[in-house]
């Protein structure tokens, strides 16, 4: 094959932008990639992109000049079109050029601050069949260039892979110098040879020169890796070797720290072999091992446990109730059961602590008063949340073997209190659940056992832990969740609902105060009437404790705040200015009928927040005998309506009503505020009472509130809940209450001021009620 030279049109004498590279030379056919940083460069190149996209790229051999002069710049260079550019935020432009031709310049131009060429563009083309000649040097060029590759781990497989394909001498060369040389001058040396076949041995020459340089660097490099690693292999064995006689050491004064601890803690029998056994296993377990990991985590927990540590129980009575007096109004109840229990330590010092569950609705201070238990009794206190636990592991604990394994809430309880006597409380017992992980409240008969307590074992521990001279203390809401097996070891004491008098004491004493410091005033700037703290508990609260309560009185405070900080000296709030000064709507106050009707009756109800007035009323009309019972009853209350219309029909002569009433007669029985669900059967006398009056046409007593279950018979039975019914009827006006004979005894817990204000008046039998609700024929 030979190869003619020729001139390339239209570049023949064309002056295109020219733009220098340092330390890199482009050759035709093989794409580019600059960032373009110098003003002559990206002049140059917005020219180019703005007339045919054709620059001239030439190398420049002095690469720390900014602004070239003519000798820093290569004569023979490539011509270029711009292909694609992109602009950085920070001016520089980054353009992929692709070769085209190469071309020897004449002079540059140096104007308009960028360079410019004149150039002659020259093409060498190959005429007729490919030679053995440059089939020889071809394979001789993809030879070199594979063994070349070879030695510089930087180069792609994927050269050698284009090299064999690709069958046109120049181009091969070309492709061979732009990626495989490493030397610019070297390059450029290739870029201006014009003939293909020196072009090609002059390639030859320079593999052979690059190959013997990457040949005696890899020698080079290999040497210094093989000291290299040879030092750091020596390095490394004496690094393990320290590594390893630092942790003997260490491990050995671990071990004698746990034996150190051990001999030190009042741990015994058993429970002192058991750990003794796990030092052991410990010292024989490699330091890094899982199994050296999960003993060391025990033996930790094990000696946190405070073994044998008790603190000293005040046993002054006295003392102790000033205390229990001092933060909590009322509650004789519980204040009763903690002295007795502080009089018999004084008698037996090595008495069982009692286990106790407070019964009543939120807000009544059962958890506080577990504080001040604490106190009186001069005992650390622990807290425990039972609230929503499902799983028996809270409980007992879990294996140690687990991964994150850790003691149950028992155990932790006594390692924060860091005695083993403390005083726990479990709040909100009633509030476990289950599931298939196991039932919490099993796991507690153990705890909560005075039998069996004194050798808890918790998965975790794995020993037997004497609880017995903790003393527990449960919260709860309610007992019908409570399992009867754990409700049969502990001793329950109610919490009933405040009185109106213990709310508005307990404000005065406690909440006033409390909320006053909280919110930095002195008593000689917030004043607070006793007429608006009683106009606050029975409008503003309907609630079994004081929560609300302590709420709206710090809602008053805040408002207070804004006026002292307007520039007032004091603020004392009046039941006229409460509106004025808290959110919300007033709750309408229950209030006896202003005269005596024809079947209403005032009957007396308990809910969770404490007593109400239940009004009963009855109608009856002609009809086939019907029975309507309305107002959300449920099935006890309705069950007491039949059986008190069941207890008229036997005494109808009596009551002088007709004796068919039942055939020719409907009745409805109504009680309001129908949204309200109702049940229970202390409202039979009431509707019993409520009938009779509609079917008699007597008018009932307005000023007499009643309660108590009705039986078929006559007889009244006791009810529950007498002390917060009693509280509702005589906030709402009553004068009398008719109540069961057998709640006579109930009478000393009523509240002071509602028993000497209220006439009581027991009832045994029907015929009782019917002689003390009517009143005289109209």
């Amino acid at each position: 094959m030979s190869y003619n030279e020729k001139y390339v049109q239209p570049l023949a004498g064309a002056t295109i932008p020219c733009i220098p590279v340092r330390g890199a030379v482009a050759f035709p056919g093989i794409t580019v990639n600059l960032e373009l940083t110098r003003d002559i460069c990206k002049n140059a190149f917005d020219m180019a992109n703005e007339d045919n996209g054709l620059v001239f790229l030439v190398c420049q051999s002095d690469l720390s000049a900014d602004k070239p002069s003519e000798d820093d710049l290569s004569h023979i260079g490539t011509v270029a079109k711009i292909k694609q550019s992109v602009k950085g935020a920070d001016g520089t432009v980054r353009v992929l050029f692709e070769g085209l031709y190469r071309a020897v310049s004449g002079p540059f131009v140096f104007a308009r601050r960028m360079i410019r060429a004149q150039l002659i563009a020259r093409e060498v083309a190959a005429e007729g069949a490919v030679s053995n000649n440059d089939e020889a040097l071809r394979r001789a060029l993809c030879d070199a260039a594979e063994e070349t590759t070879q030695f510089n781990a930087k180069l792609s497989s994927q050269i050698v892979l284009v090299m064999n394909a690709m069958r046109s001498l120049p181009q091969l060369c070309d492709f061979i110098a732009a990626n495989i040389l490493a030397k610019a001058t070297d390059k450029q040396l290739v870029l201006s040879e014009f003939d293909p076949v020196k072009r090609a041995k002059l390639l030859l020459s320079l593999l052979d020169t690059e190959r013997d340089i990457l040949q005696t660097e890899m020698r080079i490099r290999n040497k210094v890796k093989e000291a290299m690693d040879k030092n750091q292999r020596d390095y490394y064995l004496r690094e393990q070797i320290k590594a390893i006689e630092e942790e003997l050491d260490e491990e050995d004064e671990e071990i004698a720290e746990y034996l150190d601890m051990l001999d030190k803690s009042k741990i015994e029998g058993e429970n002192r072999e058991k750990i003794k056994k796990e030092i052991k296993k410990l010292s024989k377990s490699p330091y890094t091992s899982a199994e050296s990991s999960v003993i060391r985590n025990y033996l930790d927990t094990v000696f946190d446990i405070p073994w044998g540590k008790y603190s000293k129980d005040k046993t002054n009575i006295e003392e102790a109730r000033k205390i229990l007096d001092r933060d909590h109004s009322g509650m004789e109840n519980v204040k009763k059961r903690i002295l007795e229990f502080l009089a018999i330590k004084q008698l037996n010092p090595n008495a069982k602590s009692p286990i106790l569950c407070f019964v009543g609705p939120p807000g009544v201070g059962k958890t506080s008063i577990a504080s001040s238990v604490a106190e009186a009794t001069g005992r650390k206190f622990v807290r425990a949340s039972l609230g929503g636990i499902r799983d028996e592991a809270d409980i007992r604990g879990h294996r140690k073997t687990y991964i994150g394994a850790m003691p149950g809430r028992i155990i932790n309880a006594i390692i924060s209190a860091g005695s083993m006597n403390p005083l726990i409380l479990l709040d909100e017992i009633d509030k476990m659940a289950n599931d298939m992980h196991g039932d919490p409240a099993s796991a507690m008969l153990e705890v909560l056992d005075g039998e069996q307590n004194h050798s808890f074992r918790d998965h975790f521990v794995e020993m037997p832990v004497d609880l017995s001279q903790c003393m527990f203390i449960c919260t709860a809401n309610t007992l019908d969740t409570v399992p009867r097996p754990l409700l049969d070891r502990m001793d329950v004491i109610e919490l009933d609902t405040y009185t109106r008098n213990e709310k508005f004491n307990i404000a005065k004493k406690h909440l006033i105060p409390k909320q006053r410091k909280r919110h930095g005033l002195k008593a000689s700037q917030f004043a607070l009437t006793d007429e608006a703290l009683y106009e606050m508990i029975d409008s503003y609260t309907k609630e079994a404790g004081v929560r609300n309560l302590e709420r709206l009185i710090g809602t008053t405070m805040r408002r207070a705040a804004i006026d002292l900080a307007s520039g007032s000296k004091k603020v004392t709030v009046k039941k006229d200015m409460l509106e004025s000064y808290l959110p919300g709507h007033k709750f309408p106050p229950e209030k006896i009928d202003e005269q005596d009707e024809v079947g209403c009756v005032n009957g007396l109800a308990y809910t969770s927040v404490g007593g109400d007035l239940l009004k009963v009323e009855a109608a009856v009309t002609d009809g086939t005998g019907k029975l309507e019972l309305t107002g959300s009853l449920g099935d006890v209350m309705k069950e007491s309506a039949h059986a008190a219309i069941t207890y008229i029909r036997t005494v109808a002569d009596k009551l002088e009503i007709q004796g068919d009433f039942y055939k020719t007669k409907d009745i409805h029985v109504h009680v309001p505020e129908g949204a309200t669900p109702k049940d229970g059967p202390s409202a039979g006398v009431t509707m019993m009472t409520a009938v009779a009056s509609a079917l008699s046409g007597m008018p009932v007593r307005r000023d007499t509130a009643m309660t108590g279950e009705i039986t078929l018979r006559g007889r009244v039975l006791p009810i529950g809940g007498l002390k917060e019914k009693t509280m509702a009827a005589y906030t709402a006006g009553v004068k009398r209450v008719l109540i069961p004979y057998d709640n006579m005894s109930d009478l000393r817990d009523i509240d002071p001021l509602v028993r000497s204000s209220l006439e009581f008046i027991p009832c045994k039998t029907a015929d009782d009620v019917f002689g003390n609700a009517f009143a005289l024929k109209r």
